[in-house]
């Protein structure tokens, strides 16, 4: 039963996230100067013109717009993306085609972020207050005070144009070859991960700290257990649900770090799809981005509320 409450909880949870993000979009773009016609039927006569805006539903209202927009979505229908000159495309082709490169850059800064940040946690926790503590936690500092975008144009410039080592532009889909993939991704992803890296790693250092004055730890280590082992088996696992938490928020914040990504490195992704939207006032399709990006946000916290009921029992049995 209390599975059942929790899916019920999480479904209406989906749904004000989802009809919240999407609504208040919806009004804060028709605040913004310029009509959606003017781009989309500017090549038109006037009366062709106007025939085309009664036809593509922009002369509806904000509530009218939207809840016709909503009952499309729901369906699997994205709504369609207008061209110049009155032409429409369905954004689902324009979705289908971005949403994965944002998820292979968001996995692969995810999997780099944790890889660096666990053992650099772990090290400047157990030698807290101590050399090696004081210089990791001073680049961490200085990794998280640093933009995502100033650290793409630094690396753009130093490795893709005076070094020449990486391409500077451009998205490789893997199918046409790993090498070109990763060689296109190395610079946008280390830009996302760097930050990424010195925060979470700041995060596990205060919570091991914290697991470390426990006493289930002190019994492990009067029984003779070998210190690498304590803090792996023992203090790890127990000190990973904020980082788990942080980590699946992230990825819906990574969203809007990769906008500016998308845009320096050009890679086509979601980021740069919403971009061209806000610019060009592709209503329809902004929302349909947006309403994306929240039920990807729910889903996330979900795996995470999952993960660390796995990590670490006791939540489970704090909320039984």
């Amino acid at each position: 039963m209390n599975k059942l409450n929790q899916t019920i909880h999480t479904f209406i949870k989906l749904l004000l996230v989802l009809i919240g993000a999407t609504f208040l979009l919806a009004l804060v773009v028709r605040l913004l100067p310029g009509s959606p016609a003017d781009f989309y039927t500017n090549a038109l006569d006037e009366e062709t013109r106007q025939l085309q805006i009664k036809d593509l539903g922009l002369d509806r209202n904000v509530f009218s717009s939207y809840f016709h927009w909503l009952l499309n979505f729901v369906r699997g229908d994205f709504g369609p993306f207008f061209m110049s000159g009155g032409s429409t495309r369905p954004t689902s082709t324009i979705v289908w085609q971005a949403v994965p490169r944002s998820l292979l850059i968001m996995l692969y800064v995810q999997i780099i972020s944790l890889l660096v940040s666990i053992p650099l946690g772990l090290i400047t926790a157990y030698r807290a207050d101590k050399a090696a503590d004081r210089v990791i936690s001073t680049a961490l500092f200085t990794g998280s005070a640093i933009p995502g975008f100033a650290l793409a144009l630094a690396l753009g410039y130093y490795f893709g144009v005076r070094l020449q080592l990486l391409p500077t532009l451009g998205y490789v889909p893997i199918s046409e070859g790993l090498g070109e993939h990763f060689k296109h991704l190395v610079m946008p992803v280390l830009s996302l991960s760097i930050p990424l890296c010195a925060s979470y790693a700041r995060i596990l250092r205060s919570e091991i700290i914290s697991t470390l004055r426990q006493d289930f730890v002190t019994m492990a280590v009067s029984k003779g257990i070998s210190n690498s082992r304590v803090l792996v088996k023992h203090v790890l696992r127990p000190s990973s649900t904020s980082l788990i938490t942080t980590a699946a928020l992230n990825m819906g914040g990574l969203i809007g770090g990769t906008v500016i990504i998308d845009q320096i490195f050009a890679l086509g992704g979601l980021g740069q799809q919403i971009t061209f939207a806000v610019f060009a006032r592709q209503y329809l399709a902004l929302q349909s981005y947006i309403a994306l990006i929240a039920v990807a946000f729910i889903i996330f916290t979900v795996v995470s509320d999952a993960l660390i009921g796995i990590v670490d029992p006791r939540t489970r049995n704090r909320n039984a």
